[in-house]
């Protein structure tokens, strides 16, 4: 017989140290986009799209260095939601919550479809029908069941999963650069001002998910000193490598803009067949590095919205012998096996990114209030420029926002708004809970 679950929660285990978050942040950041988006900014924006790179990692620096100074003030878990809780109130607190979700959810949906994209470059079986939702299946519940059975085995998977999907980048830009072509790099028509924005906001999925690592702070070792560590750690990483991986890119590909798998592509013409397969692996094991860490951390918002009274008791829930949130942890994995077998990766992104910068704008404005309120001491770590830095990120995810369509806004304000009603449900019933 088996020990019944606890109804109540207990404390969850800090078992997320210092290199494991740095893990955590990279697993975040680094997983589909730089594998799937090549071919799409240069598309856009042709050998420029190595200019979009540099300012979309000018852009997330100003966001990143936001999340290091909220972050930093707190020890619970939640992330964006929980600093917009304190700096603006229960029903903003919410509203970012359920967005910080859905950004997450979608994204996992984007990743699982291009893992499928890439798993049939070996195995063309994989490519559509039953045969892709399968692969989708298990790949789902393979990683639901790693979280499930502890946060310290699921921050050890990511560990791996973080050396493995780095050593076939780098030895992509490392065997790449012997044969890149100079002359495919043209810089004689500038794209439009449209173009560029377009590329950056395109870029923002492969720049970002670092918000996943932030999440899950209640189980983090010190998370005020090793929040602002890990963020800044994991930016300096990736910013290079994904320069020097488009650069690779334009100059060994000729058919760039048309690939669906432009590393793979670009490998097997300087390394043959065998190094097209290389680098799909690589890119099945680095998805499923970032799929992990979504896995791991997007419950932990249907956790704190739990214990903050906001969704029912259950979701604040620890199973008895592991400590993990489960009840949050199945309730995420049935959304994201749905959203995963009705959507396809370009669709998803969309979604996602829309929903991450506004939960990206929500915590840059949430970074002054909490100063006023917390005082100069509140932080272990303050945004170097101060309002200035914290305006110019502002004003650049606002004019990322003119690039977005407007069926997105519509989508993701249906999502606020069943969050909305979700409140006012359980705040209802609280209301009648007291009242008896």
């Amino acid at each position: 017989m088996t020990a019944p679950l606890p109804s109540a929660p207990s404390a969850p285990v800090r078992g997320i140290r210092r290199w494991d978050l740095v893990a955590l942040f990279l697993n975040g950041i680094i997983g589909a986009g730089i594998f799937g988006l090549p071919s799409r900014v240069h598309a856009l924006v042709g050998a420029y799209g190595l200019f979009a790179y540099a300012l979309c990692a000018l852009v997330v620096l100003g966001i990143v260095l936001a999340f290091a100074e909220a972050g930093s003030r707190f020890d619970k878990s939640g992330g964006p939601g929980l600093y917009a809780r304190e700096a603006f109130g229960p029903w903003v607190g919410s509203s970012v919550s359920w967005l910080v979700w859905l950004s997450r959810v979608t994204a996992f949906a984007a990743l699982a479809n291009l893992f499928a994209d890439y798993l049939a470059h070996v195995f063309p079986e994989a490519k559509e029908g039953g045969a892709r939702a399968a692969v989708i299946t298990v790949l789902v519940l393979a990683l639901a069941a790693v979280n499930l059975v502890g946060v310290r085995r699921a921050a050890l998977v990511g560990d791996v999963f973080t050396v493995a999907k780095l050593v076939p980048l780098l030895a992509f830009v490392v065997l790449g650069l012997a044969h890149v072509e100079g002359a495919r790099f043209d810089f004689s028509t500038p794209p439009n001002v449209e173009s560029i924005s377009q590329a950056v906001l395109l870029l923002v999925f492969a720049f970002t998910g670092f918000e996943s690592a932030v999440i899950p702070a209640g189980e983090v070792v010190d998370p005020r000193r090793n929040l602002p560590f890990a963020a800044l750690t994991s930016l300096a990483i990736v910013a290079p490598l994904y320069l020097a991986v488009q650069f690779v890119c334009i100059g060994t590909h000729e058919g760039l803009a048309a690939s669906t798998r432009p590393l793979a592509e670009a490998a097997e013409r300087f390394l043959g067949p065998a190094g097209g397969v290389f680098i799909a692996v690589g890119a099945l094991v680095s998805i499923s590095g970032t799929l992990n860490g979504i896995t791991l951390a997007t419950p932990r918002m249907l956790f704190a919205l739990g214990e903050q009274g906001e969704l029912p008791r259950a979701f604040a829930a620890t199973h008895a012998r592991f400590h993990t949130p489960h009840v949050a942890i199945l309730a995420t994995t049935a959304a994201v096996l749905a959203l995963s077998l009705s959507g396809s990766f370009l669709g998803a992104v969309s979604m996602s990114t829309l929903a991450r910068l506004v939960t990206y704008a929500a915590t840059c404005a949430a970074v002054p209030v909490l100063r006023r309120r917390a005082g100069e001491d509140g932080a272990r770590f303050r945004v170097p420029g101060g309002t200035i830095t914290i305006a110019g990120a502002l004003l650049a995810i606002a004019w990322l926002f003119t690039s977005v369509a407007g069926v997105e806004f519509r989508n993701v304000g249906i999502v606020v708004g069943l969050g909305i009603l979700v409140r006012l449900a359980m705040t209802w019933s609280r209301a009648r809970s007291t009242t008896r």
